[in-house]
């Protein structure tokens, strides 16, 4: 009788390992969606959306990704950016040039959301290369004290 002994079988399985999101993978299947959905976004709002998938491809070249750059580039690929050009392409098209109660378009409000997602990943980018330079000044003078000779010394 095992009435109040647990045995291992009882017991919850543990939590499986927990895989980061694959960044490329999903800018990858990001500019797949928005060549799928190309013939309903203007011109303008493709090019935007491509550039802004450009700059985040360039922000994970630099590794290794910082926790909030990542959650940055995963939350633009897999939220931000798709949901916005979802959002647009539900519109109706005859509605999309229209203003609403605000003054603005639909068209306006794109415009709006994609330059707030470029200026995000456009900031972020920069923050990686700054973080890069200065990580390349702390080993120059970690090297310059190792290796040339200290101001202690006598002559």
């Amino acid at each position: 009788m095992r009435w109040f002994r647990r045995t291992d079988a009882d017991r919850d399985p543990s939590p499986a390992a927990v895989e980061p999101p694959d960044p490329a993978a999903m800018l990858d299947d990001l500019d797949r969606f928005i060549n799928r959905g190309a013939a309903g976004l203007p011109g303008w709002a493709v090019v935007q959306a491509r550039w802004i998938t450009d700059t985040l491809r360039t922000i994970t070249a630099s590794t290794p990704l910082e926790t909030t750059t990542m959650i940055l580039v995963t939350g633009s690929a897999g939220d931000y950016l798709p949901t916005t050009l979802r959002a647009y392409l539900a519109v109706d098209e005859h509605l999309r040039d229209r203003p609403r109660g605000d003054g603005r378009t639909p068209d306006d409000l794109l415009h709006d959301q994609l330059a707030d997602l470029h200026t995000a990943a456009t900031s972020a980018l920069a923050a990686v290369r700054d973080r890069d330079v200065d990580a390349m000044q702390t080993q120059s003078n970690f090297l310059r004290t190792k290796f040339t000779r200290s101001d202690l010394d006598l002559p």
